[in-house]
């Protein structure tokens, strides 16, 4: 085991080790933000999981050398000491969220000091490893030079990939949605169903127009398009999303019906439905991959409902897609959401409701289950007042 130290990196800046005697640098990758260890030592399969954790809380980060199957079977060990030491549930369900976060967060700091190489085409320089280089592409894009990341990242990659390649099952559609990476999975399937089953306003699915704003996976406009509407706009701001919606509606067929633009909540114009499925947690976002799920200070939430009145026709209504758990976590209340609503000058025409079926809803270890359990998902119908 050998080490060097060095200044505190960036994201993208080089790091230094020792290898064989030799000093070595290579660019530092993490797609979730995270800073570049202060100090690296190369480790190989005789590193114990106990040996890694008093590493992991020094910040020292571990570049593995050794084999790829004994790497994963060390992170797994390397978990469960992280988990040991889990500091005690809270009284209240808010606090209760906050120290969830602040966990998840420690976990995945320390989890992700674990390392690995990966050469200039993406090849993965452990003994027994798989072919990683079309996931890499995949998610990085073509790479001109090695790098080191994080071996939990590198198997988020890996997962990643094989989700794009298998699909998601949506019933909703008969077919199936290929999230890429770093795109919200349609993993939850209560809110599809939702809006495949909600009563369509008047002039639907005629010659009326719809938007879908914050596409995603493209998964809304494509049961729109499944219901029969032949104008569709679907928005998002990340090139991810953008790739990831054009490539699902050319595959099922909907291209003809879909435009899909970039555009930071509304394209220009005005339509007879605006779909919105806004990310539910109004919390801070600690890393790039956490936008899907947090939503800071209600942003898109708020700029959804805030815009909706200029772009709805005089018939038109607003689908917001959104459920409850905000509410029972105690961040937000419905009397708050409530007068967004009226701000925003919009009156609820309707509201339809479905209780998850996701395996957290039932998982009584779970350190919010008491709140998961009483979630409700919901579709505001809303129109202007």
């Amino acid at each position: 085991m050998s080490s060097t130290n060095s200044p505190a990196a960036a994201p993208g800046a080089d790091i230094r080790f020792t290898l064989a005697d030799t000093e070595h640098s290579s660019r530092w990758h993490s797609e979730g933000g995270w800073p570049a260890p202060r100090r690296v030592v190369v480790v190989d399969d005789t590193l114990t999981a106990d040996a890694a954790y008093r590493l992991a809380k020094a910040g020292t980060g571990m570049l593995y050398t050794g084999d790829f199957q004994n790497a994963r079977q060390l992170l797994k060990a390397l978990g469960r000491r992280v988990d040991r030491h889990r500091r005690p549930h809270t009284p209240t369900l808010k606090a209760a969220f906050e120290l969830h976060r602040a966990e998840a967060l420690r976990r995945a700091r320390l989890l992700g000091l674990l390392l690995v190489r990966l050469d200039a085409d993406h090849t993965l320089k452990l003994r027994r490893a798989p072919d990683v280089r079309q996931a890499c592409t995949e998610a990085y894009g073509p790479s001109t030079d090695g790098s080191v990341t994080s071996l939990r990242e590198l198997l988020g990659v890996i997962g990643a990939h094989e989700w794009r390649t298998n699909g998601v099952p949506v019933p909703a559609l008969a077919d199936r949605i290929h999230p890429h990476y770093g795109v919200f999975s349609p993993v939850r399937g209560e809110y599809l169903d939702l809006v495949a089953t909600a009563p369509l306003p008047v002039g639907l699915p005629g010659a009326g127009v719809a938007f879908d704003i914050g596409t995603g996976t493209g998964v809304l406009a494509a049961i729109l398009a499944h219901r029969g509407l032949q104008q569709i706009v679907a928005t998002d701001m990340e090139p991810r999303a953008l790739a990831c919606a054009r490539a699902n509606l050319e595959r099922l067929g909907f291209a003809g019906q879909v435009e899909v633009v970039e555009a930071d909540l509304f394209p220009p114009g005005r339509a007879d439905l605006v779909v919105c499925n806004p990310p539910w947690l109004p919390a801070a976002a600690a890393t790039s991959t956490d936008f899907a799920v947090y939503d800071p200070d209600s942003r898109m939430l708020r700029g959804f409902l805030a815009g909706l009145g200029a772009h709805l026709t005089d018939t038109g209504e607003g689908w917001l897609i959104i459920s409850n758990l905000a509410e029972l976590l105690g961040l937000r209340t419905r009397a708050e959401l409530l007068d967004l609503i009226d701000d925003a000058g919009l009156t609820v025409v309707a509201r339809l409701d479905i209780r998850p079926t996701h395996a957290k809803a039932t998982d009584a270890a779970d350190p919010l289950h008491a709140a998961r359990s009483a979630e409700v998902t919901s579709l505001w119908r809303l129109a202007r007042a």
